[in-house]
């Protein structure tokens, strides 16, 4: 399943996806450590596996909290330290 965690405004849309069935296969969950504004988190899912998810307080400010990794030489540190290939953008 797909999870979209993000929102749509005026100025765009911002929005991480995550592939929850690829990401519950994962054991290093590398994009919690190489996200530097610390946006994800685990849970248990409804199947009792760990999943990653954004931080529910920070859904909203996704645009100025990814900002940095956007416009930067290292794009998208989390989906490059995602070994499940389990995440995506839309923005």
């Amino acid at each position: 399943m797909i999870a979209n965690y993000g929102y749509e405004d005026g100025s765009g849309h911002y929005y991480i996806k995550i592939d929850t069935s690829k990401c519950a296969e994962c054991s290093d969950k590398g994009c919690i450590s190489a996200c530097p504004e610390k946006l994800f988190v685990t849970e248990l899912d409804d199947f009792d596996d760990e999943v990653v998810l954004i931080r529910e307080d920070a859904r909203n400010t996704l645009q100025t909290s990814c900002a940095q990794c956007k416009a930067g030489e290292e794009k998208e540190l989390c989906a490059a330290a995602c070994v499940a290939a389990a995440i995506g953008f839309s923005w």
